[in-house]
Parts: C-alpha cells; sequence; structure tokens
C-alpha cells in the first residue's frame, strides 16, 4: 500500500465546498458547474492546456498503461480510432481470481472510512481527471468518434459533472440515517429502557461498470463514483474499441487512494481479449454486487435476466419521439430540430428518431405547413446546417463503427427518401467515415412502415412519420414509450390541450419531455444537477441520472446496538 500523502484534513479542506456546492445544486436545481466547459480556461494551477494535452495524448500511443494492479497476467489492445489511427495501447489482462480477492481486501478501511471522506477522496479523483482534461478528451475522441469540442465537452467537464453530482447523491443518502443514537423508551413506573445504537452504511460488495463505446466517460462516471462514494470496491471493463478513456481513469483513481491511504485495489481495469466476453463472466460472479451497463437492449435484459445475485441498472435502447403539431418558430423548429438530428452524426441515446407530423399538415406563425412542406425544409435546414464541409466534420464526428454505417446505408430502402446522407471527406483525418442525416417518409397507417420506426435505428437516420392527427400522434407516442422505451420526448405545439395531452402521456409512462425547444438547448442534451437523464420509468433504461434511487441501493445500513 503506497505510504499516505493527502490527510483527511488535506483533503476536506479542499474539496469540502465544492462538495457542499453540489449539495446545494442538486436541490435547487439551478444551473452550477465547477469544471470549465471553453478549452482556454485550462493550463493554469497544473492542468493541461491545450498543447500538453495533445503531446501527453501522443505520448500513450504505442506504449503500454501498467496501472500496477493485482492479478496481471496478460496484455490486451487493437483500439483503432474511428479516425483511421491505430492507438497501439496495451492494457492488463487480469485474473479474476486474483483481482477480485485483491479488491476486497481493502473494502474494510474504505468502508470505515466514513461518507465524507469517501466523497472528497471521489473529488480528487475528479478533480486530477478535470486537470487532465485536453488528454482525455483527445482519448474521447479517437475512441469514440466524437468530434474534438464534443469529445473535451461531453467527455471532459460534462462527464465530471454527472460523476460529481452522483457522489452527491450518494453522500445526501448515506447521511439520511445518523451516525449514532440514544433511544429511551418510557417504561411507566420502571426504569426507562435504554439504548445506544451505532448506524453503518455498508457496501453491497465489489461494483461492475460495463463501458460504451460511444461515451465511455459520460456513461461510465455516474455508476464508477456512485458506488465508490458508497463505499464498493468497483472494476471498470470497458468497451473493447473505448478503452483507453477508462483505463485513464482506473490509473487516477489508483493513484490518488494510493496516495490517501487506501489500497489502490479498490478500483481496477478489466480488459479483455477480442472475443472473449469478459462482460458476461464478471457479471455472474458471487463477489460482484452492483452492475452499471449502458448498451444494447438484448445484454442489457441478459443481465437483467442473469445477474441476479447484483444491483443492476441499465441504460438500453429506446425510440426516442418528437410530435410536430403546431409552431409559433416555425424557422427556429427547423434549426433545433436540425442540429438535434446531426450532433454526432445521431449516435446518442438521446437523439430523436421518429418525427410524428399530421399528414394534413400543421399549424405556424408563416401559415399552414403540409407533410411534405415540413419534411422538406426540415431537410433544407439540415442541408445547410451541414452545407460547409468544415462545420459539418466539428457537428457530425466519425461513425463510430461498422454496424451504424450499415443501418445509414439500409435506411434509404425503408420509404421514401425525404433527404439522402452523403460522404464528407475529413482532411485531417482521410480515413474517418463522416457522413450526414438520412431522413426517411414513412406513413404511421401501414404496417410495413411501422417495422421501422418501431425498432430503434441507432446512428444518422430518422422518420417522419406521418399520422392522421395530433391525437393519432400522441397515442402513437404512448404506445411507442410503452412498448419501446424513450430516453427523450420532443413536442412542438402551441395548442393547450395537445400539450396537455403529451405531458401526461410522459407523466404516465414516465419519460423525460422537452417542449417547443427553439434556441441553443437540444432535445438531446442534459445538464448534470439539473436535469434527470433517463427516468427509470419505461424500457429505456430502469435508473435516472441521477436521482436518490440510483446511489440509495448501492449500500445498506446496518445497525449495531446495546444497552446505555
Amino acid at each position: 500500500m503506497a505510504a499516505a500523502q493527502l490527510t483527511a484534513h488535506e483533503l476536506i479542506a479542499k474539496h469540502r465546498p465544492t462538495l457542499d456546492q453540489a449539495l446545494e445544486a442538486i436541490r435547487t436545481r439551478a444551473y452550477w458547474s465547477p469544471h470549465p466547459e471553453h478549452p482556454k480556461a485550462y493550463g493554469e494551477n497544473g492542468s493541461l492546456d491545450t498543447a500538453a494535452g495533445k503531446d501527453a495524448f501522443d505520448a500513450l500511443l504505442g506504449n503500454r498503461l501498467d496501472l500496477g494492479q493485482a492479478g496481471t497476467d496478460d496484455w490486451v489492445g487493437g483500439e483503432v480510432s474511428p479516425y483511421g489511427i491505430e492507438l497501439g495501447v496495451e492494457y492488463p489482462h487480469v485474473d479474476l481470481d486474483v483481482l477480485l480477492p485483491a479488491m476486497k481486501s481493502g473494502q474494510r478501511e474504505w468502508r470505515d472510512a466514513g461518507a465524507e471522506m469517501r466523497a472528497v477522496v471521489c473529488l480528487e479523483i475528479l478533480k486530477r481527471i478535470s486537470d487532465r482534461t485536453h488528454e482525455f478528451a483527445h482519448a474521447v475522441m479517437h475512441t469514440s468518434g466524437q468530434a474534438f469540442m464534443m469529445a473535451f465537452q461531453a467527455g471532459g467537464p460534462h462527464a465530471q459533472d454527472r460523476g460529481l453530482e452522483a457522489v452527491a447523491y450518494a453522500y445526501v443518502e448515506q447521511v439520511r440515517t445518523p451516525d449514532t443514537a440514544e433511544w429511551t423508551k418510557p417504561q411507566g413506573k420502571r426504569d426507562p429502557l435504554a439504548l445506544t445504537k451505532q448506524f453503518t452504511p455498508v457496501p453491497r460488495g465489489i461494483a461492475l461498470v460495463i463501458g460504451c463505446n460511444t461515451f465511455p466517460t459520460w456513461n461510465g462516471y455516474p455508476g464508477l463514483f456512485a458506488s465508490l462514494a458508497t463505499g464498493n470496491a468497483v472494476v471498470v471493463k470497458p468497451h473493447p474499441r473505448a478503452a483507453l478513456p477508462l483505463a485513464l481513469t482506473v490509473q487516477v483513481a489508483r493513484q490518488v487512494l494510493g496516495e490517501a491511504g487506501f489500497d489502490p485495489n479498490l478500483v481496477a481495469l478489466a480488459a479483455e481479449r477480442p472475443g472473449e466476453g469478459i462482460a458476461k463472466t464478471l457479471a455472474l460472479r458471487p463477489e460482484i454486487r452492483v452492475i452499471d451497463y449502458t448498451g444494447s437492449t438484448v445484454f442489457g435484459d441478459w443481465l437483467e435476466a442473469n445477474a441476479r445475485q447484483a444491483q443492476v441498472y441499465t441504460e438500453k435502447a429506446g425510440v426516442n419521439t418528437v410530435i410536430v403539431d403546431s409552431t409559433d418558430n416555425y424557422k427556429g423548429m427547423l434549426s433545433n430540430l436540425a442540429f438535434s438530428l446531426s450532433l454526432y452524426s445521431g449516435q446518442m441515446c438521446t437523439t430523436p428518431q421518429n418525427l410524428l407530423i399530421p399528414r394534413d399538415g400543421i399549424r405556424t406563425e408563416e401559415g399552414p405547413k403540409s407533410f411534405d412542406e415540413v419534411v422538406a425544409d426540415l431537410a433544407r435546414a439540415v442541408d445547410g446546417l451541414l452545407g460547409d464541409d468544415a462545420r459539418a466534420n466539428a457537428l457530425l464526428g466519425a461513425i463510430v463503427n461498422p454496424d451504424v454505417k450499415a443501418r445509414l446505408d439500409a435506411a434509404s430502402e425503408l420509404g421514401e427518401v425525404a433527404l439522402a446522407s452523403r460522404e464528407i471527406a475529413n482532411p485531417e483525418f482521410p480515413d474517418a467515415v463522416v457522413r450526414t442525416p438520412v431522413i426517411v417518409k414513412l406513413d404511421g397507417a401501414k404496417p410495413d412502415d411501422e417495422a421501422a420506426y418501431m425498432s430503434e435505428c441507432f446512428g444518422p437516420v430518422s422518420f417522419a412519420v406521418a399520422v392522421d392527427s395530433a391525437v393519432g400522434a400522441v397515442e402513437l407516442l404512448r404506445r411507442t414509450i410503452r412498448e419501446k422505451g424513450a430516453m427523450t420526448v420532443g413536442a412542438y405545439t402551441s395548442d393547450a390541450e395537445v400539450e396537455r395531452a403529451v405531458r401526461e402521456v410522459c407523466l404516465e409512462e414516465a419519460a423525460q419531455l422537452s417542449l417547443n425547444l427553439t434556441g441553443g438547448v437540444y432535445v438531446n442534451q442534459t445538464a448534470a444537477f439539473s436535469d434527470f437523464h433517463g427516468s427509470g420509468g419505461n424500457p429505456a433504461a430502469n435508473a435516472a441520472l441521477c436521482d436518490g434511487a440510483f446511489v440509495a441501493n448501492r449500500f445498506r445500513v446496518i445497525e449495531v446496538r446495546r444497552e446505555a
């Protein structure tokens, strides 16, 4: 175990103010973030600036990332950037029969440290990650295919915000019960009954984080920090194509834990050989008591059905829907939707897929617009947004894997193409696959079309679905959420009754709703400390990022009582 270099007093003095601000933010739901979004904000107080971050990333390429963790028996790698670069980074492969017992051995001291100490250690980890945001941004970019600015923001400060948010919720839930209580029950003329009671939050065991390809840090940090802050050791199983950002995270966590006097093996990486399927093996290990997963519905359903010894948190697939009924800002609506459909080539779990539009058209401040006009105008808005190749590359990023490209190529066979996808060259990365979105027109009354729009088509594919009326759109929305789930719902309407009906469906079916967005906030973006990502109440996800339910079942409170 590393010699302690960080004292509890130092950590609490340094990070307690930030924790208190986070606690206030989740109470008020107001905007707040301690992590700057702009790249120029870095480079002071030991953080890496633009050039240093790129140099640090380049220094990783072609090298072995030795984490010094228990059970290392081999080295694995093979990541290729969606931009065409072979990363060549090797990661430790582990013998689980050695690693998992080593991870458990440090849990007693971590448990006994208490909620506040665990929280400030987690905040020190996040601070050191934040100082390396430029380096992490390149790691996220070259594993997810996000464009640099999105990788910088979503993979950096926004991910760090979500991690801090989870720590704040974890702290709140753990201190809800006092450490001690004096209990006295009057007995009339007899002496009262008197007990001294102690209450200790105890972890479930070892937590498993199963990383995803598209947002390795943004989706990985909530579960990682929620479990660590509640006393659990955490083993991180990264996606084989996106190991680097989470491996760097594990590296930082292990350094901080060691310097704070705890066992670094409380956090470990479980990288895998090609086709090894270590996620299934880990998920069924009796030591694994918490699982966080983001990815396909098929594997998410398997985890929920089979990992019965663990508390399983899943974010799976959904069919995100936008109802377009009417608007008093037609151009703003088109611009907002065009950006939402284009951002990161639609490779977000929150990107709209189905646009439900009455076949008789919609009302606007410019007068009535037919179904065909709305779809054609939206296609032009997307074309206009992505008409400049440099701007398009900055918004679209790269197609993350061949499966997304295959779905995009097949989409044109599903119906009438209102907007064809086109290839865009990336001068800096000529091997990157960059494609603009496709919009396909479908008829909500045709069973063959229903098979297409009622299934998730992950990637830059959206369907303009003609429906009979706003009432029909609302009922189709209800059925879609109930049967397929939705991470997000959007609606454009200037009709109070339609708005009421949409809102009621989202309340009853537990889906997060955005109404009449026409400015710089988009349906596929959520802000930590204020917005909930997912609801945990429909088939798309069984948890929300982040609420009390996301953290409270990662630990139990154990009582010890004795006579006073």
